[in-house]
């Protein structure tokens, strides 16, 4: 990992006394392990690949590398080559330390001191990879890319790195940049191999990469190492390997160890990843399943046990989505100015100028129990805002909270209509059942709401004219819903979830005709109970699978 300034990894802290000098090194196992994944072996002709670390640091995978291309080398009988290998280091004195490194490992191995020299000279350049105008194609890139956030780094060299590497958007890290220019080096079928911070698969910053990864690449394995000591200082990195391949998706296997791997298990690990194996595998290290494929788009990636990940893949190729089911998903009503807009005085204002608002408290116990409150409604039913002469108890009610809302950024961009929510109003969902969703909470909560109310921006909805909303909200109730946001949704402190709109459409359901009459009595009767179990082993018989795995 190349230190160019003290790194740390994507929102965490690395405790102090824990590196030097900001530098973090990868333990020499694990190494081992990435350089057997992507198949750099001394049984290899090593000296017909290149290979490039492109933050080489102390010279870590350096080390290991001259070590497997002089016993290929032996092997083979060939002279070690100048050109199969190249590393890059911002700072000088991680070049010299990683060719120093070099230069003994090639002499412990029998070469001369003079061409371990020059070998450790050539291979080793100082200068920074994301800012390169062309890299040599390389076989294979591996390496521990920096991790450091985006306001340690000085704006101009920011700036330089977002015009050179277009997956590196919002508050990226700068290892994203070396996974955008690593694979785009990569030979056709070539291989990347990096440990990193994995919340690139997950967050916003993350979407371009993952959308270049889905167009272009193939990930060929996953291992998540967030409780293993990959490093030779103890940091709350979130690390993950990741094997990507220049190529079409094929299978993608996936890992979660536990803190037991080392390396004896890590050498278990590669040999059950290198198999022919397909069931799933459950070692004191880790779990392991194999995936017919991995999941394309820009969506973050799922969350989950190898086991859980290999059902939510099977699941996603056999059923559709909810709006492809006729579901819409959709969120109430933001205003920009809750205490004015928000009221209980049902005689505030004129009454068809307040509108019904279903709020979070109303779904609560999951039936929908309304506490009273209205919605200061300055929209028609086409669209547009009210003339304020035909509403002269509405025009001075908003005159008088003038200032309050016209501070608001939606009033200050079109300050003739400062008297407008933020979202419009469209009318027409007044009337329509609902399954409302509470933004927040430990346990997804569908409620259903008859009619008559409009949702606030604290609750997501479903509409649908395809479903019986308590037979999809039997769905939606059960733990196998519940394992989709699991995947894919941020977990807030307290393991509270969030049932935002982008992770409820990731849910899979059957399409509600092919449903037996049984299933769907089964669904609905547990959903008005409030019966999770009961529609959890409903939806178990839905989707035709036995039992949900553990996450």
């Amino acid at each position: 990992m190349t230190p160019q300034t003290p790194q740390t990894p994507s929102g965490t802290e690395i405790p102090a006394g824990s590196i030097k000098h900001g530098e973090v090194y990868t333990q020499r196992w694990v190494v081992d392990m990435i350089l057997d994944l992507i198949g750099y072996t001394a049984d290899r002709d090593l000296a017909s690949l290149t290979i490039t670390d492109p933050a080489c640091g102390g010279g870590a995978f350096l080390v290991a590398i001259a070590e497997r291309l002089s016993q290929s080398c032996r092997k083979y009988d060939r002279e070690l080559p100048f050109t199969s290998v190249q590393a890059f280091d911002l700072l000088e004195r991680n070049v010299e330390s990683s060719r120093r490194s070099i230069e003994a490992t090639l002499i412990d191995e029998g070469w001369g001191q003079q061409v371990a020299q020059d070998l450790a000279s050539q291979w080793v350049k100082q200068g920074d990879y994301l800012l390169q105008d062309q890299h040599t194609q390389a076989d294979l890139v591996v390496g521990n890319p920096p991790y450091i956030r985006i306001e340690d780094v000085p704006a101009s060299r920011m700036d330089l790195y977002r015009r050179r590497n277009r997956t590196m958007t919002g508050r990226s890290d700068i290892y994203v940049g070396f996974y955008e220019q690593g694979l785009k080096a990569l030979k056709p079928g070539g291989k990347l191999g990096f440990i990193c911070a994995d919340r690139w698969m997950r967050n916003q910053y993350g979407r371009n990469l993952r959308e270049l990864i889905s167009e272009n690449y193939a990930v060929d394995c996953l291992i998540v190492m967030h409780d293993v000591d990959a490093f030779e200082d103890k940091v709350a990195a979130y690390p993950a390997i990741t094997v990507i391949r220049s190529g079409p998706q094929q299978a993608a296997t996936v890992v979660d160890t536990t803190k037991e791997l080392g390396q004896r298990h890590s050498e278990e690990l590669v040999s059950w990843v290198e198999s022919s194996k397909t069931a799933n595998s459950e070692h004191v290290a880790f779990r392991a399943a194999r995936l017919p494929h991995w999941f394309q788009g820009t969506e973050s990636w799922p969350m989950g046990s190898p086991e859980r990940l290999a059902l939510l893949e099977d699941l996603s190729d056999r059923y559709p989505t909810l709006e492809e089911t006729g579901v819409k998903v959709g969120i109430g009503v933001a205003t920009g100015a809750d205490s004015v807009f928000v009221t209980t005085d049902h005689d505030l204002v004129e009454r068809d100028r307040l509108l019904p608002l279903s709020m979070v408290r109303d779904a609560k116990t999951g039936n929908f129990i309304w506490t009273g409150h209205y919605l200061v409604n300055p929209w028609t039913e086409d669209g547009d805002l009210v003339a304020f002469e035909d509403y002269p108890r509405l025009r001075s009610f908003f005159e008088k909270n003038r200032p309050a809302l016209e501070r608001r950024h939606v009033a200050r961009k079109t300050p003739n209509r400062w008297y407008r929510t933020i979202d419009k109003v469209d009318a027409s969902l007044t009337s329509r059942p609902k399954l409302l969703f509470p933004d927040m909470k430990l346990n997804i909560h569908p409620t259903l709401e008859d009619g008559g109310h409009y949702p606030h921006h604290n609750l997501y909805y479903m509409v649908t004219d395809r479903w019986d909303l308590e037979v999809l909200g039997g769905i939606l109730l059960s733990r196998l819903a519940q394992t989709f946001v699991e995947a894919y949704a941020v977990r807030m402190r307290g393991g509270t979830l969030r049932f935002q709109a982008q992770y409820l459409r990731r849910i899979r359901v059957p399409n509600p005709d092919v449903l037996t009459s049984d299933i769907t009595q089964a669904l609905a009767e547990a959903f008005r109970r409030r019966d999770v179990e009961g529609a959890t082993e409903a939806a178990l018989s839905a989707y035709g699978i036995d039992n949900l795995p553990a996450y």
